[in-house]
Parts: structure tokens; C-alpha cells; sequence
């Protein structure tokens, strides 16, 4: 369809709502809890991706969402190390989508590790892991060394690979029980991300080899819980594994967890049926919630507590550098120049974000510039110039414009009330944006296959400070969407990965988000904060979501639900 409607009217029915009050950023501070824990009860939760169901239960089908799922069950050799977050003091909010620094990781798996040699990582893995009993899969057993290096060899098989992801590893062996030695043939900067905390990185017993792990009936792992049942579209029910082998220290003593006895993702496609469901209480947490509908919240239900984060996904429309009129840097940067993203922060998302924030994230300390101490023609894009546009387009051939089709993922609600804005400000320099909403399965395919069109509008995670870049600009990535390629920046991107010196990389990350901004393969577009609201009856957290790359497992495992009180509040 062609999308024509005015940005005036969709502001105007957002400012009609009375919505636009500004919060103050940041957390209602939290505290460790020096109540006594409570046992039991179940855990309702809408999730950053609460609209989606499971895309696949296999890690080998390698898709972004795979931790959100089967990290309740699968552990990985690290995770952040939640003594570290802010409700007891530490620096971390966790909830950054898939970035631990080096002192924010503790082992899970991994007991201890250690460098042998420059290429020999040797990693010694805790006695005493049990993987549960699984009729018609498993017997209960510890897990051992040889899973690793199954879990391993067999995310490295897979046909669906991303690209370049494990050629840094020469071999994984396990050289005793517990003890796994990764070899490498070059370093990687990413390592402790890559087979540690990342999307991929999930231990599974061995025994699953010889089942379809696609089918959830299946799943089985030595996580904080089991998956007990799925309903696609509807939800995903998790119990308590009572053999578990992590503890919560609270008051200086350690606590067997996890505290609940369920867990249960509500899989929610409508935004409004996922407040309502707050409301009431139904939910016990909404992870994301939009900023428009914070202030509102607040009047009609004052009990609920707050967090408010910069988003992890980056927003952009993504323009492919392989085909007319977007092989023209000048049509490319015309397209940025169109639209008026200061009016964007302000009116559109009502304050609530943040004008440059991608593809390098604020909170990655060394590899984030400012805004402002970068070249003039950078912060250019970042403005406003309708008359400089309709001039770079004549000038690359296009006096009276073009017509053009974006795909976008229909059951993103933020993407869909963008859309018609930008249609909208292009309409201005005669540009014809024709806008093609597609369910997310559809829209995954389209890019994943290389087949999506030349514009894509997209949310796309910031990741960490050079995944950010090796993902989305290096030749022949899977979530390179503009297909864009340069072999110099291609060795760039191969040098910082390789380099062990941390200083090194932030500075050939800085040049190469200069350089890739300027040529605006994306049309760049603000950041949105995001909000995280739950109810006073989660005991022993503050907003966390992520304790590793899109998995909150080890972050559930530690909640409790205060039963009375949420009773004397009337619920049940």
C-alpha cells in the first residue's frame, strides 16, 4: 500500500491522549531485599518480545530469539553476574540486550578459566551440574566436558550458520570431565561472547543428538527450570527445577532457587490487551512498555514500580547499496536530510529519546562518540535540510523523485505508527514510499534470504560494541541489510576483532562508525527509552532483564512473589 497520511494527524492523536509528560530517567532505586524469601507461586510475564511465539526450540536453527526461549533450560559457560546490578549496589542495570563487560561476567558452567597459551583457552567446569530425568530422552546424569563440545561441534554444523561466526576456533575438545579446551587459530575479541554468553552459546546434554530438538516436548537442560508446556500464541509455561544447583545469597546467606514455583510467558500480540492484563494483575511484569503510555499508567495505577532504559534495538530504515536509486550515496544521504528527526525526539516520541544512538550505544564506554565531536557531515544527517535533499536527488538523476517499497514488520506497534511520518516527510522531496507491512516470519525470511526489498525498516540490536559493526556492515553477514561491502572496511572490521589490545579496537570502532555513518546504507533514526513496569509484590528486583544475550533465566530465578501482600492488595 501507499501511505500517505499526515505526521500532524498521528501526533495529534497522540497528544490528544494527553500523554506527553516526561519522566525523570532512570530507576526507582532498589535495594537487596532483607526479607526472608518466599517458595512458590507463579510468575506472569510479558516480555520485550511478548508478541512473538517461540520461532524454534533448536539452537541449530540459529535464530536472535533462542535464549529468550530455551534459556530457562540450557545454562551457557558464562553469564553476567547479577552481584553485580544495581539493586545491590553495583553498576549494572542488565539490560543491555547481549553486552557483558569483562568485570560483569562470572562463570555458570565455567568454575574457572584460564589463557594456557595465547590460542588455548582451557575451561574447568563445575562439579555437581545435574541434567533432570527426561522420560523417552535421558536418564538424569551430571553434566560433563563432552557436552560442551557436542553442543559445540553441532551449533558449528549447522547449515544455517552465520558467517564467519566460529572461524576463529580451531577445535573444542574435552580434555577430562570437566575440563573443555577451546583452540584457536587466530584471537577474537569476541570469545567470551561468541561460545560464552551469547545467542548461540547454550549447553545441551548429548542425548538430545538423538531426538528432534525442534519438538519443546523434548527440552531438557540443567537450568533453573523445565519447560513444561507450549501453546503457540498463547503462552509458555516453565516449572521449577528442584535439583538446581545455583543459590541467591540474601543477608549473607545462600538460598536454594528458583524461589517460584512457575513461570509463564504470556505471548501478547495487542499492546492494549497487554496493559489491560497489568492492570488487573494478571501480569506481574511487563518488561517493555512504550513511553506514550507511561503517564497514564501512573494516574490509574500509582502501585506500580519503574525502570526506564535506552532501547537495545537500533531504528533504521535500511536502504540496499545493490540497488537503484540506493547505490547513490547522494540519494542515500538525502533520504536522512528528508526527515526531521529533531521533531521526531521531540513530538513523536515525546522526549522520550534519544536523537544518536546507534549503532553504537552510549553505555559502550570507549566505542561511543558523541554526536556532537563528530565530522560536520555526520551530524548533517542528523538534521534537517528538505531543500539539500531535493539537491543531492537532482543531482544523482532524481529531480522528481522516485518511487519506492519498504517491507515492515507488522506486529511491531512502533514501527507501524512511524511508518506513515516518514512516508510523509519523503512525500516532501517527491520521494514515494509504497509500504508493505508483513507478519514477522514473512519479514525475517525476506532479509535472512536476501530477498527483502530496497527499503526495510527495522529494530535491530545494538548487540555489543563490535558485533554492532561486524553485523550489519561486514560482506555477506546475515543481518547485513543494505548488503552493503567495502572490502577496506571489511579488514577494519577483521582487525578489531583480532586485536587484544582493548584501546585498539575503540579506536578502529570509533573510525569505522564514522565512516558508516557518513554513507548512510540506513536512513538513521532516534532511539526510543523504554520502560519496564512490575508490581510491588516482585520481591528481589529492580528492573532487570537480561543476563546475557536476550536471556533472563538467571534474573527469574531469583524473584520471589510476596504472596500477602499482593492478597492485602486484592489479588490472587
Amino acid at each position: 500500500m501507499i501511505c500517505n497520511s499526515s505526521p500532524r494527524s498521528l501526533l495529534g492523536a497522540v497528544l490528544t491522549l494527553g500523554l506527553l509528560a516526561v519522566l525523570p530517567v532512570g530507576a526507582e532505586s532498589g535495594s537487596v531485599s532483607e526479607e526472608e524469601p518466599q517458595y512458590g507461586g507463579t510468575l506472569n510475564v510479558a516480555t520485550p518480545s511478548r508478541a512473538m511465539s517461540a520461532l524454534s526450540w533448536d539452537p541449530a536453527d540459529w535464530n536472535w530469539k533462542q535464549n529468550h526461549d530455551t534459556g530457562m533450560y540450557f545454562e551457557q559457560l558464562f553469564a553476567a553476574d547479577l552481584d553485580k546490578s544495581t539493586k545491590k549496589g553495583g553498576p549494572y542495570p542488565f539490560t543491555m540486550q547481549a553486552f557483558l563487560p569483562a568485570d560483569a561476567i562470572r562463570g555458570e558452567l565455567a568454575e574457572t578459566w584460564e589463557w594456557e597459551h595465547p590460542l588455548t583457552l582451557a575451561i574447568r567446569l563445575r562439579r555437581g551440574v545435574m541434567i533432570p530425568d527426561k522420560p523417552g530422552v535421558m536418564k538424569g546424569r551430571e553434566l560433563v566436558a563432552d557436552d560442551v563440545v557436542f553442543s559445540f561441534e553441532r551449533q558449528k554444523a549447522s547449515p544455517k550458520i552465520i558467517a564467519t561466526y566460529f572461524d576463529h576456533v580451531e577445535r573444542v575438545v574435552a580434555r577430562d570431565d570437566h575440563t573443555v579446551v577451546f583452540e584457536f587459530n587466530e584471537f577474537n575479541a569476541e570469545w567470551d561472547y561468541r561460545f560464552g554468553y551469547g545467542y548461540y552459546s547454550g549447553i545441551m546434554p548429548r542425548e538430545l543428538g538423538e531426538v528432534d530438538v525442534k519438538d519443546w516436548r523434548n527440552a531438557v537442560g540443567s537450568g533453573p527450570f523445565k519447560l513444561d508446556d507450549y501453546v503457540e500464541g498463547n503462552s509458555q509455561k516453565y516449572v521449577r527445577n528442584p535439583d538446581y544447583w545455583d543459590r541467591e545469597t540474601l543477608a549473607g546467606k545462600p538460598r536454594e532457587i528458583p524461589f517460584i514455583d512457575r513461570l509463564v510467558y504470556r505471548i501478547i500480540k495487542s499492546e492494549a490487551t497487554a496493559l489491560s492484563a497489568l492492570r488487573v494483575g494478571k501480569l506481574d511484569l511487563m518488561e517493555a512498555v512504550r513511553w506514550m503510555f507511561i503517564d497514564h499508567l501512573k494516574k490509574t495505577t500509582p502501585e506500580l514500580k519503574w525502570n526506564r532504559w535506552l532501547s537495545t534495538n537500533g531504528t533504521f530504515m535500511s536502504m540496499r547499496v545493490d540497488r537503484k536509486p540506493f547505490d547513490d550515496v547522494r540519494v542515500r544521504r538525502a533520504m536522512n536530510l528528508a526527515v526531521n528527526q529533531p521533531e521526531i525526539v521531540e513530538i513523536f516520541y515525546g522526549g522520550h529519546a534519544e536523537l544518536f544512538a546507534y549503532p553504537q550505544k552510549p553505555d559502550f564506554v570507549g566505542y561511543y562518540e558523541p554526536l556532537e565531536d563528530m565530522p560536520p557531515s555526520v551530524q548533517e544527517l542528523f538534521g534537517y535540510n528538505p531543500e539539500k535533499a531535493k539537491k543531492l536527488l537532482a543531482e544523482a538523476g532524481y529531480p522528481d523523485g522516485f518511487t519506492f517499497k519498504t517491507q515492515v514488520n507488522a506486529i511491531d506497534e512502533s514501527l507501524m505508527d512511524l511508518v506513515p511520518l516518514l512516508a510523509d516527510y519523503f512525500s516532501k522531496i517527491g520521494v514515494t514510499m509504497e509500504i508493505e507491512p508483513l507478519e514477522y516470519a514473512a519479514y525475517l525470511s525476506a532479509m535472512t534470504t536476501r530477498t527483502h526489498e530496497a527499503g526495510y525498516l527495522a529494530q535491530s540490536g545494538h548487540v555489543n560494541p563490535t558485533t554492532t559493526l561486524r553485523k550489519n556492515f561486514l560482506t555477506g553477514q546475515q543481518w547485513n541489510m543494505a548488503q552493503y561491502s567495502n572490502p577496506d572496511v571489511d579488514e577494519r572490521i577483521l582487525e578489531m576483532l583480532r586485536s587484544r589490545d582493548v584501546e585498539k579496537r575503540q579506536t578502529l570502532a570509533r573510525g569505522i562508525t564514522i565512516q558508516m555513518l557518513d554513507e548512510a546504507p540506513h536512513l538513521w533514526l532516534p532511539i526510543q527509552y523504554v520502560y519496564t513496569a512490575w508490581w510491588p509484590w516482585l520481591k528481589n528486583y529492580n528492573g532487570e532483564i537480561r543476563a546475557g544475550a536476550q536471556r533472563p533465566g538467571p534474573i527469574y530465578a531469583r524473584l520471589w512473589i510476596d504472596q500477602e501482600m499482593k492478597e492485602e492488595m486484592g489479588f490472587d
